[in-house]
């Protein structure tokens, strides 16, 4: 079905904010669902199999495992991305100051598609960026780069894990400078590229974004649960049975 970016992320707010959570930012988040459902990277569905960690993970900031110049070692332990992504990428810049560049290594995260939107928003502080993960299931390789002059960013697919880490983990480097990932990019299967992105982002504005119908059910219901379970705690707190 067809749905504005505003229904994105007013549902998506809904949701989050009904999970009653210290940590994480709904409007972030909701922006941050909505910018990938925009880049038809279905950001509805990744956000639906999030909400149980979110719901159930252990809700306070991430753990700094380790950490030297122009290196941050942070672990999730299980946690989803989304809640915490927008506080590391704020204290990895931070801590970046006069480096030209940094590395954040994410240990035991989830939902790693949900840090489109923050990435793509360091095309704006020109900070060149380049993250990847490896998949237990196809693909077994992601690559997201995005240099200085552009606005979206190329996105490589890989049928065979390229590192040797763990296939929960996350690695974003940062840096003031352009990467040259011609080594890297020599066996990919597949790719998306700026153009297409932009393409794709430009035609949801004019036409709408297109959600899954089946995904758009399951988040709708996610909030509509949460927003009744709210009704009725209200009404007990004021005096009602």
């Amino acid at each position: 079905m067809i749905v504005s970016r505003n229904e994105i992320v007013t549902t998506v707010y809904k949701a989050f904010l009904g999970m009653h959570r210290e940590v994480g930012e709904a409007d972030l988040i909701a922006t941050m669902v909505a910018e990938l459902q925009m880049a038809g990277l279905d950001g509805v569905r990744h956000f639906n199999n999030a909400s149980p960690y979110i719901l159930y993970e252990r809700d306070m900031p991430i753990d700094i495992v380790h950490e030297e110049k122009g290196l941050i070692h942070l672990d999730l332990q299980g946690s989803s991305l989304v809640c915490h992504l927008p506080a590391v990428i704020d204290y990895a810049l931070e801590e970046m100051g006069n480096l030209d560049h940094i590395k954040i290594y994410l240990q035991n995260c989830h939902n790693r598609w949900l840090a489109y939107s923050e990435l793509v928003n360091l095309a704006a502080k020109h900070i060149a960026c380049l993250a990847k993960w490896d998949n237990g299931s196809a693909p077994k390789h992601t690559l997201f780069t995005l240099n200085q002059g552009f606005v979206y960013p190329d996105i490589y697919f890989f049928d065979k894990a390229q590192e040797n880490y763990n296939t929960n983990d996350m690695v974003i480097e940062l840096s003031t400078s352009n990467f040259d990932i011609e080594e890297k990019i020599q066996h990919f299967n597949h790719k998306i590229s700026t153009d297409e992105l932009y393409e794709t982002h430009q035609r949801a504005w004019k036409q709408g974004i297109y959600v899954d119908d089946e995904q758009w059910e399951m988040l709708k219901k996610t909030a509509a649960a949460i927003l009744v379970e709210n009704s009725e705690a209200s009404s007990k707190g004021a005096g009602g049975v």
